[in-house]
């Protein structure tokens, strides 16, 4: 029995923040989330695709149209596909993990079985789609033997046909990926050149309504555990966390990149997500903080193309421009492996104490932070600069005007163009 009287302990608080502080630098101290770097491929990696029921199998497509298929657990390769002739642009697996699909520059689809071919089989394709133009995405259904890929429109595919059951555009170039909602499974959102977000509903086979934005968004992710919730990755070095039912602003902006984001993927739990971008890192961000809480960074690693969250929820997977699939920790200073029960309860307690004694000015600095590579630091200062100019001009343009007449723009609404319906 503990007595919780505040008489009888005086210096509890004092000693719990020295504990507090203690937990905080040693978790800086054993933050070291790189694991291994997976080489193979003979050109940067484009695209990756997880394995729906086996957590250890991941694959991987590059630029010159080969598909590989990692085993994680021993951090090797074990199957190579010639695949496509070009880039291989999208790649995705079936919801029961028997086969898989990938889209190339060669205006084809592909259906390949997830297992190896027998001694003395060709490698061969399942089922091969000639289409008419170039195919730039492909998303499976999350239930159904359906299939989504982008080009110049959205076309839905059942899987025994070989001509789309429906196309659906809404005046635009081309699009640069489709995701399937996993919760509500008929909906689907894409992410046009045009700089337009546009849903769309599978059952009434039209659009519902776009969101357009300042600039171009590159890819979406939906939430796997808020049906609504989506975040887009874009070009303004931002993303964004929209609620599909009211798209006139997000939900939440996220600012931290120093250039533009280029893909984004969910955590299992959806809690966070994390984002590879075009100035060489990938960042951690919690769904409803606008800065991240985790930057990952390696001096060989070159613009992040492609990044996933694996199914349970401990690890992340991100392919670059120079070659190399790198595991990383989600947690940085987790410990692998078999934890015995004291280790457990004392981890259990000293994240208590961390949340406890968050704010405190010591305590934070520690935690929040990073070291940072020198171009990426001289970007961040960079644009705080300018974002204070900014800032200022408006300030002063208010100052100097009829009142009322500059109004204030909050910063989420900055960003959005139009909603059309």
């Amino acid at each position: 029995p503990r007595n919780y009287d505040p008489a009888l302990h005086p210096f509890e608080v004092a000693r719990e923040y020295t504990r507090a502080l203690n937990a905080t630098k040693l978790e800086r101290v054993f933050a070291k989330p790189f694991l291994s770097s997976l080489d193979g491929h003979r050109d940067g990696v484009n695209c990756m695709a997880k394995h729906p029921k086996s957590l250890s199998t991941v694959l991987s497509g590059a630029c010159d149209g080969e598909v590989k298929i990692w085993n994680l657990t021993k951090r090797q390769c074990i199957r190579t596909i010639q695949a496509h002739e070009g880039f291989v642009r999208g790649m995705c697996a079936r919801f029961c993990g028997t086969s898989f699909f990938t889209v190339g520059d060669d205006k084809t689809v592909k259906q390949w079985k997830m297992e190896g071919p027998e001694y003395g089989e060709e490698e061969e394709p399942i089922h091969t789609i000639l289409g008419k133009t170039v195919y730039t995405g492909i998303d499976h259904h999350w239930k159904e033997p359906v299939f989504a890929t982008c080009g110049h429109q959205v076309d839905i595919w059942d899987e025994q046909r070989t001509s789309p059951k429906c196309s659906l555009t809404w005046g635009f170039d081309s699009i640069n990926s489709v995701k399937f909602n996993p919760i509500e499974t008929y909906l689907l959102g894409s992410c046009a050149s045009d700089r337009n977000i546009v849903l769309y509903d599978m059952r009434k086979s039209t659009p519902l309504k776009k969101v357009i934005l300042n600039m171009r968004t590159n890819t979406l992710c939906w939430n796997p555990m808020e049906a609504f919730i989506f975040t887009a990755a874009n070009e303004d070095y931002n993303l964004y966390t929209f609620d599909m039912r009211f798209l006139e602003s997000p939900v939440m902006v996220h600012m931290d990149h120093v250039s533009a984001v280029l893909d984004v993927d969910y955590s299992p739990t959806g809690k966070e997500f994390v984002s590879a971008s075009f100035d060489k890192s990938i960042r951690i961000f919690p769904v409803d903080k606008g800065h991240s809480r985790e930057v990952y960074h390696t001096k060989r690693m070159q613009h992040v193309i492609t990044v996933k969250w694996t199914s349970d929820n401990k690890y992340i997977l991100c392919g670059s421009d120079e070659m190399n699939i790198r595991l990383w920790k989600a947690n940085a200073s987790e410990k692998l492996g078999v934890l015995a029960p004291r280790e457990k309860a004392a981890m259990n307690y000293n994240q208590k104490l961390k949340e406890k004694f968050q704010f405190h000015p010591q305590i934070r600095r520690i935690a929040q932070h990073r070291h940072l590579p020198k171009s990426i630091y001289c970007q961040i200062k960079e644009q705080r600069i300018m974002r204070e100019a900014r800032r200022r001009k408006e300030l002063n343009r208010r100052k100097h005007s009829k009142p009322g007449s500059v109004p204030l723009v909050p910063e989420r609404k900055k960003h959005i163009v139009a909603v059309v319906k």
